[in-house]
């Protein structure tokens, strides 16, 4: 069934309110990471409680994105695109406003939990969106504007807790934020390919489809092993740089500030990747030079042990870090480019998703290795050989999709 419709570019409207809304989604993804440490000493934590419980929030938070991929995938699918970029965009937005008024660790988590749900349909439904719209030469582009833009949000709420040093303020912004870009969404056309499934019998967004069919599974479970590598260095090696420079016997690292900079280089690296993944011509080896740049700058961080660094090289090796993991829109673009119009949303949603949700597994795996081998550092070092291993084994055996015609369906 081929589907025709008016293409769009990449500085259309779809491209610039979803780089807006992604850009709102990792001020508040992120917001939690930065002001970790200030927010819960607030609220009566002892140092060595807001370690243990950070991690704890962080990993229900990952859990909600896990759970909110999948159900707005779903919905994605049955109802369209534009559903889920104004349900997931008010859920979240409210539930930040209410986390900033939180008084002990169980609201916290159960805030952290309903934003979770609310952050995980932005991205992927842009995606999914852009996709569904521009020429096939050019989604690859838009994608990755819509990722560079995005990951300054997390620059955004580095320098809105420098300026306010109010942790409940600075959740507060992020609510604001994500209700007036409301505003601009009321602008935004649905996809047209999705509107001419809707109106045919084929069966949309049935999430149980993914397994019932051998390789769409497998295209599936390759999809969220290859992202595995970027939530690592972001929920492990940077959230907790603090603690990993002093194993390393570096003192006075800030994890706000070490987000910040990464984010700013996973800006770079995200268009960088685009860009090359078009002058390619090929997705799989974009992701290959991405995860080997990623490989070396991850040798380099953990080299810094026995006082082999500094502050500003702990800082320098997490933008370093964030460029290597600028590869976040290719796996993401390349899940909606693995399905057909009917399960496009449920894939491109919840792959994103279930990476960040596999993050407290991540962060059990770190816990096991340091506990094993009494070194908090090689339990470090041992993680990320494990995920790149597995990332590296998902690429080599997944399909190439540049240029791939988006017109199809999954029977």
């Amino acid at each position: 069934m081929k589907i025709s419709q008016k293409e769009y570019g990449i500085f259309s409207l779809p491209v610039i309110v979803g780089a807006l809304g992604f850009f709102v989604d990792v001020y508040d993804l992120l917001l939690f990471a930065i002001i970790r440490k200030p927010s819960l000493a607030s609220i009566g934590l002892s140092p060595a409680e807001v370690l243990s419980k950070g991690e704890l929030i962080i990993s229900v938070q990952m859990i909600g994105l896990m759970v909110g991929g999948i159900i707005w995938g779903i919905m994605g699918d049955k109802k369209g695109r534009l559903s889920v970029l104004f349900g997931s965009i008010i859920l979240y937005s409210l539930a930040n406003i209410a986390n900033g008024m939180v008084q002990n660790v169980p609201q916290y988590i159960i805030m952290r939990f309903l934003a979770g749900i609310g952050l995980a349909g932005e991205l992927g439904a842009s995606i999914t969106l852009v996709n569904e719209m521009l020429p096939k030469e050019k989604r690859g582009i838009a994608a990755s504007i819509i990722a560079s833009v995005g990951v300054f949000g997390a620059v955004t709420a580095f320098f809105v807790n420098q300026a306010f040093h109010d942790w409940r303020l600075c959740y507060y912004i992020g609510g604001v934020m994500g209700l007036l870009l409301l505003l601009l969404r009321a602008n935004v056309m649905e996809s047209g390919l999705f509107g001419q499934v809707k109106k045919s019998s084929v069966i949309r967004g049935n999430f149980l489809m993914l397994f019932t069919n051998k390789d769409r599974a497998l295209r599936y479970l390759k999809g969220v092993v290859i992202g595995l590598p970027v939530w690592y260095v972001i929920g492990i090696l940077i959230t907790f740089s603090d603690k990993f420079g002093h194993e390393f016997g570096i003192e006075g690292v800030d994890p706000g500030k070490a987000i910040m900079y990464q984010y700013v280089a996973i800006g770079i690296g995200d268009m960088t990747a685009g860009l090359l993944s078009n002058y390619l011509k090929s997705r799989k080896k974009a992701l290959y030079i991405f995860i080997s740049i990623l490989s070396v700058f991850i040798t380099l961080y953990f080299l810094q042990a026995g006082g082999h660094g500094s502050v500003q090289s702990m800082y320098l090796l997490c933008g370093c870090m964030g460029f290597g993991a600028g590869f976040s829109v290719l796996y993401i673009t390349m899940s909606a480019e693995q399905f057909g119009t009917n399960l496009r949303a449920s894939t491109a949603i919840s792959i994103p998703n279930v990476v960040r949700g596999i993050l407290p597994l991540i962060i059990l795996l770190h816990k096991g290795l340091r506990n094993l081998t009494g070194s908090y550092i090689t339990g470090g070092w041992m993680t990320g050989i494990v995920i790149i291993s597995i990332a590296l084994i998902a690429v080599y055996h997944t399909k190439e999709t540049f240029g791939r015609d988006m017109d199809y369906l999954e029977e």
